[in-house]
């Protein structure tokens, strides 16, 4: 069932909201969607056909043992094939940089970047009379 033009609205605001309030989130959630890496696919797939390949010689040899160390490789590289690409950090090594937090050391969200769940917990807060801060 298709969205209604008020229902398309509100979601195109919620996608701004969401575009400009948290950009964090919105780079990390992009990031995963990066493109294909074909060199890991060629890889993933030949070692996949390396293990069909290993496979049938141990059923050719009548051993169950290679029949199971092809299926391995052959798990494997269909694995490999469909992983996501990884970002690197540096060197080699190096460990990866946490994000950066859009609060202060006292916790309160940072000029305009703060989220829209601060926001509406704030707004809460003073609703209820409780504002604390």
């Amino acid at each position: 069932m298709p969205l209604s033009e008020q229902e398309q609205r509100l979601l195109e605001e919620m996608e701004r909201s969401l575009y400009n309030n948290d950009s964090d989130f919105v780079t990390t959630m992009s990031s995963r969607r990066g493109r294909p890496s074909y060199t890991m696919v060629v890889v993933g797939v030949l070692g996949a056909l390396v293990g069909v390949g290993i496979v049938i010689a141990g059923v050719a040899f009548r051993q169950p043992l290679i029949g199971v160390a092809g299926f391995v490789v052959l798990l494997a590289g269909a694995l490999f094939a469909i992983a996501p690409p990884r970002r690197r950090h540096g060197s080699l090594g190096a460990a990866p940089v946490p994000p950066r937090s859009s609060t202060g050391s006292d916790g309160r969200a940072r000029g305009n970047r703060g989220s829209m769940m601060d926001r509406l917990n704030e707004r809460w807060e003073r609703r209820q009379g409780g504002d604390e801060r």
